[in-house]
């Protein structure tokens, strides 16, 4: 983990030890196992975004909490030389074999009260085809910068390449990843009510 990597699990512990809650509460808040609660307060593995997303709920707090910095009311401006250096975020995204295959870069994490979380997410090669699908409240958009990647969502398929987008409900189960053996780079925007 690179220096500016972002502890999201720490965070996560920090915000449940000061709502003096257990982690077998959150577990059974959140539907999630006590081991997955563990590995997340661990940084062991962090999930895709829908098991995060359902620990924000259980704590009461958005998404958003455990990627802040700072809180800034007005406007937030991220340069591309200081995103490249700053704090990243690597999730396995529900490979089973728990490999980082997302590097997500915030794009707004010190802009208070926000109700989107804009990333630019490096998605790295991989020829492994065993996803676990999930699912959150909220939207997605997706426009794809670099390469091509593969959106299974529902029961369907779509392969988007450089310069294409989607944009779809994440209640319905779904997985990014890059088309076998191939990187990609997306701007993603995540929508999740609170």
């Amino acid at each position: 983990m690179s220096e500016h990597q972002i502890l999201v699990g720490a965070k996560i512990k920090g915000v449940r030890e000061s709502k003096n809650l257990t982690v077998e509460e959150i577990a059974e808040r959140s539907g999630l196992s006590v081991e997955q609660i563990n590995s997340i307060e661990n940084d062991v593995n962090l999930p895709s975004l829908g098991p995060l997303i359902k620990v924000a709920r259980a704590l009461g707090v958005r998404l958003g909490t455990f990627l802040d910095d700072n809180d800034h009311i007005g406007p937030v401006v991220t340069r591309a030389k200081d995103r490249e250096r700053d704090s990243s975020i690597s999730f396995s995204n529900g490979a089973v074999d728990a490999r980082k295959h997302m590097e997500y870069h915030p794009l707004a994490q010190q802009k208070t009260g926000r109700h989107m979380e804009p990333f630019i997410i490096d998605i790295h090669p991989s020829e492994n085809r065993d996803f676990q699908l999930s699912a959150h409240e909220g939207e997605e958009f997706i426009y794809v910068m670099e390469g091509e990647i593969e959106i299974d969502y529902g029961k369907e398929k779509y392969t988007l390449n450089e310069g294409d987008s989607i944009y779809y409900d994440s209640i319905v189960k779904h997985h990014i990843h890059g088309a076998p053996g191939r990187a990609a780079k997306i701007l993603a925007l995540v929508y999740i009510p609170f």
